[in-house]
């Protein structure tokens, strides 16, 4: 009886103790739910300070005024429009006056009553933002507006044209040609090297010296920063072998340096999630290990090949350090055709834009970032689907 009094009694060290630990516990999951919160609130903020920053960029203001297409014009573009219209038009669209006679003739000695772009400020002053509109210019806005000879648009200039000086005249299309070129050079170069690289480290490679030390050192190159690749294209591919500089065939080598981590990381890793029992009966079939490997081990580990190298074109495209460093930070207004004429991309467009004081590129830098941002979302959704329906036919 007095052994099972004691068994019955408390000890106050021990309640102590494991309250203790109840409490940090519980005080670990309100720190973890916390940041968890943040994280989701800061994302949530971001994503509606872009959007409503964005948005306003794809409407811009034309206005319908006429326009005298004659001798003196052609050699003065100013002069095709009346002078209180002249600040309140946009000056590339004047400037491309000679060029529209030279495409069509019979625009000469005619005048027509059309559409035209709209000054920057005008579209700034339309839209409610800061602008630099002077009074008697904006009197004049105003009894066009009330005539309903001001409209906003869809901006087709933003998807059409290359950069500009003029704000209302640049647009996303030079940099978006240049960004699909690169990455194309990337993927040529990276995904092929990689995927065989890991085939040759998982499935041939013997375990020595020599295989760990080239393993580690792939791990840390998937570490270090980006802007080291910039500077070891510089030195090889322009400064060795003396390649176009500002080219996305340099800028998609570059990439493909800084991917190459990347997908050889995640190839090994789909490759070794394939069961062993796979090769084991591949060689009971008499089966080498070549035949095993292509014919049975590949498509097994594809989906996930095909994902890691998804992603990893994803994180090339948002780069913008190492193509500063070889020069796709540049001024380019066309877009590219070939492989080795100079261009830029997204990213760097949108670094070029964020440091203008213009309202309109400030918006245009923010509907840029939407455009990667749902290019980058749309990469890794057919990431997902590519997995999951190779997976299933597996």
């Amino acid at each position: 009886m007095r052994k099972k009094q004691k068994t019955k009694q408390h000890n106050p060290f021990y309640d102590s103790t494991l309250k203790a630990r109840h409490t940090s516990a519980k005080r670990f999951k309100k720190f973890t739910l916390t940041s968890l919160i943040f994280s989701i609130a800061f994302l949530i903020f971001f994503l509606f300070d872009i959007v409503g920053k964005g948005i306003p960029a794809f409407s811009v203001a034309y206005i319908k005024i006429d326009v005298a297409y004659n001798e003196k014009s052609v050699e003065d573009s100013r002069l095709a429009v009346e002078k209180k219209y002249r600040k309140i038009v946009s000056r590339a669209w004047l400037r491309e006056i000679p060029n529209q006679v030279r495409q069509n003739p019979q625009l000469m000695n005619t005048i027509q009553s059309i559409w035209v772009l709209a000054d920057d400020q005008v579209d700034q002053y339309l839209k409610g933002h800061h602008h630099k509109l002077k009074d008697k210019n904006r009197v004049i806005v105003d009894e066009l507006y009330a005539q309903n000879l001001i409209q906003r648009k869809f901006n087709t200039v933003f998807f059409t044209n290359g950069d500009s000086k003029i704000p209302e005249y640049a647009g996303f299309f030079s940099a978006m040609v240049g960004s699909v070129l690169t990455l194309i050079i990337t993927m040529l170069v990276a995904f092929p090297i990689g995927v065989m690289t890991a085939i040759y480290l998982e499935e041939f490679a013997d375990d020595n010296k020599l295989t760990r030390f080239i393993e580690i050192n792939i791990n840390n190159l998937a570490a270090i920063p980006s802007i080291l690749f910039g500077l070891l294209g510089l030195a090889i591919f322009i400064n060795l072998f003396g390649m176009p500089r500002s080219s996305p065939l340099v800028g998609g080598l570059t990439l493909a340096l800084m991917t190459l981590p990347i997908i050889i990381v995640s190839s090994r890793a789909a490759l070794r999630a394939v069961p062993d029992s796979i090769r084991q009966a591949g060689y009971g079939l008499g089966l080498n290990k070549i035949q095993v490997t292509k014919d049975h081990v590949l498509p097994l580990a594809f989906p996930g090949v095909l994902t890691g190298s998804i992603i990893g074109l994803a994180q090339a495209m948002g780069e913008t350090a190492p193509l500063i460093i070889i020069g796709m930070i540049a001024f380019i207004p066309d877009a590219p055709t070939m492989v080795t004429e100079a261009a830029t991309v997204m990213p760097a467009q949108l670094f070029t834009w964020a440091g203008m004081p213009e309202g309109m590129y400030i918006e245009k830098t923010a509907a840029g970032i939407m455009v990667l941002l749902s290019i980058l979302i749309s990469l890794n959704i057919v990431a997902i689907y590519l997995r999951k329906k190779l997976e299933v036919k597996l």
